[in-house]
């Protein structure tokens, strides 16, 4: 498993079956999974980062300005 803050949003990234599935994190320990964002499964996870930040960059702000690892 994979953590990221996707510009003030955390977010996690699965493994499954060689896929990646993505969600969304509650400070609860509950995830919700977000099913209208593919990320290829040929990507590497060092390439999820990047990726992400390509797909969320419109969610950037000052605050928020880029994805990091959460």
């Amino acid at each position: 498993m994979h953590k990221f803050n996707v510009f003030g949003t955390l977010m996690s990234v699965h493994r499954q079956q060689d896929e990646w599935l993505l969600f969304v994190e509650s400070g609860t320990g509950m995830r919700r999974r977000v099913y209208d964002v593919i990320i290829p499964s040929e990507l590497s996870s060092e390439q999820l980062l990047g990726y992400l930040d390509d797909i969320f960059h419109e969610h950037s702000s000052d605050k928020h300005p880029s994805v990091t690892l959460g």
